[in-house]
């Protein structure tokens, strides 16, 4: 199954931001199954409930890849299942995304507060926000974001509210640490929801595997140029494969 990759969407935006990657994966290697898996809907903040229905569903012995929250989920479920993940790839991607003693490269706990609070009040009004906050950096930042949101599905409020609490509760460095297969970790120079630096100490815990920092790039960096992350994922995948 070293030919079929799944990706795993961020928060609230749906699959859609995932769309133009996977076309250009499968361009660039027409043997490459690229699937993405939706994120379950779920009113449990239980990462154990999450990872139990992305078990359920995704298949195995697969490469497994995501953005931001889906990144997170992608590196637990690939140290959960160990030899039956054919290796893993994150696109701005923080191990915390919540910002704690022992890893402080990440978004502080009060901003992320006021996040959980505005969703609760006014959840569209939040993914608005939120897309603004993903284009930070970009080009065209206000195309970006619009692009975003445009796709993005009409998801509960219980949901979006589920999906913020484990964000905030996962933490996924001894997931990281115990996963032995081929990893990538790509980051975004000017990424307003996940600060550069996580890259530097994501190297630090990690400094056998594949690090990048895109410099001029945003948190939706994979839609910005969909064609420069697949080159960079099909290089990484034909590396780390058996050609």
């Amino acid at each position: 199954m070293r030919d079929r990759l799944i990706l795993l969407p961020g928060w609230g935006l749906g699959i859609s931001p995932l769309e133009p990657l996977a076309a250009a994966l499968k361009g660039l290697d027409e043997h490459l199954r690229v699937e993405i898996e939706p994120l379950p809907e779920l009113t449990s903040c239980d990462p154990g409930d999450w990872l139990d229905e992305l078990d359920a569903n995704v298949p195995q012995d697969a490469w497994l890849g995501g953005w931001s929250l889906g990144g997170m989920l992608a590196a637990e479920l690939a140290a959960r299942r160990g030899d039956r993940c054919c290796g893993l790839l994150t696109l701005a991607s923080n191990p915390s995304f919540v910002a704690h003693e022992q890893w402080p490269g990440a978004m502080p706990g009060e901003t992320f507060d006021a996040f959980l609070a505005g969703c609760a009040a006014d959840p569209r009004g939040t993914l608005k926000r939120f897309s603004l906050l993903c284009a930070q950096g970009a080009e065209d930042p206000r195309g970006l974001s619009r692009l975003l949101l445009g796709g993005a599905p009409n998801t509960a409020t219980a949901v979006l509210m589920s999906g913020l609490e484990l964000l905030a509760q996962l933490d996924t460095r001894q997931a990281l640490q115990a996963f032995r297969g081929p990893q990538m970790h790509l980051f975004a120079g000017l990424d307003g929801l996940v600060p550069a630096e996580a890259a530097s100490d994501l190297l630090a815990l990690l400094p056998d595997v594949e690090i990048g920092l895109i410099e001029q790039a945003s948190h939706a960096f994979l839609l910005e140029d969909p064609h420069g992350v697949a080159g960079a994922i099909q290089a990484f995948l034909h590396e780390s494969g058996d050609d």
